[in-house]
């Protein structure tokens, strides 16, 4: 244990995690093994556990694809250790994040935040998302306090647009938690009615989070949609794909646990990479969001 610094913290988010950080601030850890995400509770993700000045670890969980988080998780969590260091009058507006490196599901993640600015209407932080390998995202994200001015959304629901109800539409869900039915329209937008089914509270900062969290189902479809190879199925051998980057604009409150309409739409691949933006659209059609992510489109080697 020479190469670790004699600061052992162990982390009360799971009795069962015990960090020790290195000078490079980076973490080694045991932990059991880690619960599957349908057997958790969406507000445990959100439970941070402080761990120095603007420092905050969270859970990791077991997903169904195996070894590897879901990137809406440490969006989410990374959202919420940056929402811990600002005035509650003040919300998150836009988030771009960049996913480094995929993250290990048997330890928890560290999110370390950096107050960038605190003006008079907007707030900045970066946030740095580790595990024991390094860095794997980086985030930021601007708050601001609420203004009266003009409020005019534009985008909204496409007349005959199948509910989240009707039995006809393929349930994509991938657990519990995240309900997930797609409506793939003749236009080529390949939309996903998706809502969270847990209890969110009235806290405006956990719906932005459970909102991100969401975000990152819907955009890898449209993706893969515009590549020559691409035949309309949900198999996804012929590509290795990633979240590359990821941003959100909130524009309006809103419950995650209400259906919402993510609208993506493909702006073509380029050299392995699929360039999407969506439009968030509650039920009763307003706007609550717009979203933008590049994926990784890449063709696997033996195919």
């Amino acid at each position: 244990m020479s190469a670790y610094t004699s600061t052992v913290c162990m982390s009360t988010v799971s009795r069962s995690v015990f960090v020790a950080c290195n000078r490079r601030r980076s973490c080694h850890t045991w932990r059991m093994p880690t619960r599957k995400i349908h057997d958790i509770e969406f507000s445990e993700l959100l439970q941070l556990e402080p761990h120095g000045p603007d420092t905050y670890v969270g859970i990791a969980a077991r997903y169904p694809w195996g070894g590897r988080l879901f990137g809406g998780q440490v969006v989410a969590q990374a959202l919420r250790a940056a929402a811990r260091t600002v005035d509650s009058d003040r919300a998150a507006h836009s988030l771009h994040s960049y996913f480094i490196r995929p993250g290990a599901t048997e330890e928890p993640i560290r999110y370390e935040v950096e107050r960038l600015r605190d003006g008079r209407s907007f707030s900045t932080r970066q946030v740095v998302a580790r595990q024991s390998a390094g860095a794997i995202l980086n985030l930021s994200v601007s708050f601001h306090v609420r203004e009266d001015e003009a409020d005019v959304p534009v985008a909204t629901l496409p007349l005959g647009l199948p509910g989240p109800d009707d039995p006809s539409l393929p349930d994509h869900s991938w657990s519990g938690l995240l309900i997930r039915k797609a409506t793939f329209l003749d236009d080529g937008t390949k939309g996903y009615w998706i809502r969270l089914d847990a209890d969110m509270g009235d806290d405006l900062a956990d719906h932005q989070c459970a909102l991100a969290f969401m975000s990152d189902a819907a955009p890898s479809r449209a993706a893969r949609s515009s590549h020559p190879d691409f035949t309309g199925d949900t198999d996804r051998k012929l590509f290795q794909g990633a979240s590359l980057d990821h941003s959100v604009w909130f524009e309006r409150p809103t419950d995650p646990s209400q259906w919402h309409w993510f609208a993506t739409h493909s702006h073509g691949v380029n050299r392995g990479r699929g360039l999407v933006t969506g439009d968030v659209i509650r039920h009763d059609g307003l706007q609550v969001a717009t979203i933008a992510q590049e994926v990784l489109v890449r063709r696997r080697r033996h195919a």
